[in-house]
């Protein structure tokens, strides 16, 4: 496997391998052993959802040098994690919705971490083998709430506060990659993931430790400084080297 996308056509909802912009659809459980078809199915009519449906999505704070200076907040000693809401999924080509437009509301962009293997209490050593692959996110955070209150589990997880997709790259180093944001055309965030104070064996190895991690589960590994505010109408894309752009709309 490499490019692996959701996708839904009409009522049926599909993976399918991504190659060259055609759909090779999946037969079997994506996270075992499928097979693909060896023609293409038809792009008409079809729509590209969140690549996965995971049990949990966990995000990870602080986990860039430079952004946990910006916050002024001290550097972890451990990674720090919690969890977001299902329902604050959104596909790339979404519209990101903000529910209280006098609040301030800020991008992320990240690097999303899949779960391919139930994994419980294993070390970094092994983290990889559960790792099914990469893709692109954001966490969309509500920074008047999060301000305001002590955990960050509101202020993130409103609908539509976790882009993610398109698709999922399987095949990915993800030790130096480059990330970035850009907002209206404008780059925003610029960074590397070589910047990680956490690297994803080390973050899967750790929450592993502290809860059971199921295939399709998705952890967003932090995001690099450069973090501001947006507002309706803007244009929202996250580029990470080697993957596929993620594009959302803010209303």
């Amino acid at each position: 496997m490499a490019v692996i996308g959701r996708f839904q056509k009409g009522k049926e909802v599909f993976y399918a391998k991504v190659v060259d912009g055609e759909l090779f659809r999946l037969r079997g459980d994506v996270f075992g052993a499928p097979s693909f078809d060896r023609k293409p199915t038809a792009r008409k009519g079809v729509k590209t959802l969140v690549p996965v449906v995971p049990s949990k999505v966990i995000a990870v704070g602080l986990n860039y040098l430079e952004h946990a200076r910006e916050t002024g907040k001290p550097l972890p000693r451990l990674p720090l994690f919690w969890l977001k809401a299902t329902t604050s999924l959104l596909p790339d080509g979404g519209k990101i919705e903000i529910p209280f437009p006098h609040h301030r509301t800020d991008y992320e962009a990240e690097l999303a971490i899949i779960i391919g293997r139930k994994i419980r209490n294993v070390p970094s050593t092994a983290a990889a083998r559960y790792i099914f692959g990469y893709t692109t996110a954001q966490d969309i955070s509500d920074r008047t709430i999060q301000n305001a209150e002590s955990q960050w589990t509101r202020c993130k997880s409103f609908d539509t506060f976790t882009p993610l997709g398109p698709f999922v790259e399987t095949k990915l180093d993800p030790g130096d990659l480059t990330i970035q944001l850009f907002q209206n055309g404008h780059l925003r965030q610029n960074s590397n993931t070589s910047q990680l104070i956490f690297n994803p064996a080390d973050l899967v190895s750790f929450i592993s430790t502290n809860l059971t991690l199921l295939p399709g589960d998705v952890i967003l590994t932090g995001t690099p400084s450069g973090i501001g505010p947006i507002q309706s109408g803007d244009r929202l894309e996250v580029r990470i080297q080697g993957l596929a752009p993620l594009v959302n709309q803010v209303k």
